[in-house]
């Protein structure tokens, strides 16, 4: 697997690249008639593989094993996990990575054959959607730069969200701001008819 370890990781390099992320996630998981397309694979091309939830390491690592070339961006993110907060390095795109090869029927059917796996995006296997050599390479750039990435939706000060776990679950408030550095959001929460202001996981609240 090319680049495994420090692909996968994000560790390496130095690169500006926050600024163009938005452009690289739109290209990489856009639907096939927006992406180039190839009825037949003659040469190497990278493709998206959409996965089941949570099972993209699973995939990468079947994949690899396989001895196809696989990229798979992961960052760091604050995740709850046995009730603790912790950092740990989650998928850039939740549910997709990306394959790297030639891809004929076999190749296909190896790939959709990997436990988790859903389907390789485009319309059939002679019509699959490639995503361009440069949206990859911008994407290893920014996942390797080191700089950080928020993998959540974006709020803005005064939209309503709910939180989704932990003592408040299921009340609704106003995001306020957020605290970047602990991955936390300052939320307004309407109780006993007065508005407190509460610090809450990132991960355990959603824009409604």
């Amino acid at each position: 697997m090319q680049g495994k370890g420090r692909s996968l990781t994000s560790s390496r390099a130095s690169f500006g690249g926050a600024a163009i992320l938005d452009d690289i996630r739109a290209q990489a998981i856009a639907p096939a008639d927006a992406i180039g397309r190839d009825r037949q694979a003659t040469a190497p091309a990278w493709y998206a593989i959409w996965t089941r939830s949570h099972t993209e390491l699973l995939v990468c690592h079947q994949l690899d094993a396989k001895g196809f070339d696989v990229f798979l961006p992961l960052v760091p993110a604050w995740t709850m996990r046995r009730g603790a907060r912790q950092r740990a390095a989650v998928p850039l795109f939740p549910g997709y990575l990306f394959v790297h090869h030639a891809m004929d029927k076999h190749s296909h059917t190896e790939v959709i054959k990997a436990r988790g796996v859903v389907r390789v995006l485009g319309e059939r296997w002679d019509r699959l959607a490639t995503i361009d050599e440069g949206t990859i390479t911008g994407l290893r750039r920014v996942v390797e730069s080191g700089l950080p990435i928020d993998v959540r939706p974006r709020l803005t000060s005064g939209a309503r969200v709910r939180v989704t776990a932990g003592p408040f679950a299921g009340l609704t408030g106003c995001f306020l701001r957020e605290r970047t550095a602990r991955g936390l959001f300052v939320v307004s929460i309407d109780l006993l008819q007065r508005s407190v202001a509460v610090e809450i996981d990132g991960a355990q609240v959603e824009a409604i």
